[in-house]
C-alpha cells in the first residue's frame, strides 16, 4: 500500500459486517477508522493492537470495543496463527436494537476517546460469546424465514454481554506504546490547527527528526504527514456537521490552502465537502 492509500478511512457499507479470520503471515494494517462501531475478539496469535496513542499486546480472550472516532491498527508480530473475530455495526442499527432502558452502544460511547477499550473475558464468558458468534455465523449464511430476526437477537445478546463485561471489569491493560510515538501524536493533536513541520516536532521532542519519523512509521504504519492530514480531515468533518461553512472548516482545521483542502477531503473521505454536508449520514449513521 502506498502513501496515497494511507488515508485511514475504511467504510463499512452494511449495517452488520461479521468476519472470523485466521491468517498465518506477518500482518499489519495502517491506522484507520470506520463509519461504524467495532467489536474485536482476539483468540490466538502474537499481536500488538494500537488504539489512538496506546498499544497493547493482546491475550486470548481480550475483547475490544472501538467507536467510529477511534483510530486503530493490529499488527501480527510473527507467522503464528492469528485468529480473531470482528463485528462492525452501524450506529443506526444499534439504535434500532436498543430500548429506552437498554442502550446497546453504551460501551462504545460512554468512555474517554482511546481509553477503556479492552476487557479480558474469563473462560465462561469467552465460551458464551463464542457460542453466540457461532450461532451468528450460521444465521448469516441462512436465507430461512426469520433469519434477520434471529440475527438481531444474537447481536443484542452479544452486546448485552459486552456492556455488562465493561461495566464490571477491573482489568487494566498494559500500555506499551513507545513514548516518542505517544508524545508525537499528542503534540500533533494539540497543535493541529497550526503549521506543523518535522523540525518543530524534533525541537518539541528533543529528538532527531529521522528517528521520530522511523519510529512513527514503524508503529503506526503511517508517515507523519499522512497522520496529520487525516486528523485535520476528521476535524473538518466535525466542523461541517456542526454547521460551519466549508471555507471556515477548511481554515479552522489547519489547512492553509482551500483548493488543497477540497482535493484532500474528497480523496480521503470519498466525497466532496459539499456532498458530505448534504448527506453527512453517509458516514456518520
Amino acid at each position: 500500500m502506498n502513501e496515497s492509500s494511507e488515508y485511514l478511512f475504511d467504510p463499512i457499507q452494511t449495517d452488520l459486517l461479521y468476519l472470523h479470520r485466521i491468517t498465518t503471515y506477518n500482518m499489519g494494517t495502517f491506522y484507520h477508522r470506520h463509519n461504524a462501531y467495532e467489536l474485536y475478539l482476539f483468540l490466538r496469535g502474537n499481536v500488538n493492537f494500537y488504539i489512538e496513542n496506546r498499544c497493547y499486546h493482546l491475550q486470548p480472550g481480550d475483547l475490544l470495543v472501538l467507536s467510529p472516532e477511534e483510530m486503530h491498527r493490529s499488527f501480527a508480530l510473527d507467522k503464528n496463527d492469528y485468529e480473531r473475530i470482528t463485528i462492525n455495526l452501524k450506529k443506526s442499527f444499534l439504535s434500532r436494537l436498543s430500548t429506552s432502558t437498554t442502550n446497546l452502544s453504551a460501551c462504545f460511547d460512554y468512555r474517554p476517546k482511546g481509553k477503556g477499550n479492552i476487557v479480558h473475558l474469563e473462560e465462561d464468558q469467552l465460551q458464551q460469546v463464542l457460542q453466540l458468534t457461532s450461532e451468528l455465523e450460521h444465521i448469516l449464511s441462512s436465507s430461512d424465514y426469520g433469519a434477520d430476526i434471529m440475527r438481531n437477537n444474537v447481536i443484542a445478546q452479544l452486546l448485552v454481554i459486552t456492556n455488562l463485561a465493561f461495566q464490571h471489569t477491573e482489568f487494566v491493560p498494559m500500555d506499551i506504546m513507545p513514548e516518542v510515538v505517544r508524545n508525537t501524536m499528542d503534540y500533533i493533536d494539540c497543535n493541529l490547527t497550526r503549521e506543523l513541520t518535522l523540525e518543530q516536532l524534533s525541537e518539541a521532542m528533543f529528538t532527531n527528526s529521522s528517528y521520530i519519523s522511523r519510529q512513527f512509521k514503524k508503529h503506526t504504519g503511517l508517515t507523519i504527514r499522512a497522520y496529520i492530514l487525516s486528523r485535520r480531515i476528521e476535524l473538518s468533518k466535525y466542523y461541517l456537521t456542526e454547521g460551519m461553512s466549508i471555507t471556515e472548516a477548511c481554515y479552522q482545521s489547519g489547512f492553509g490552502d482551500y483548493a488543497n483542502f477540497i482535493r484532500s477531503f474528497t480523496k480521503v473521505v470519498g466525497t466532496s465537502p459539499g456532498r458530505f454536508v448534504k448527506d453527512s449520514s453517509f458516514f456518520m449513521s
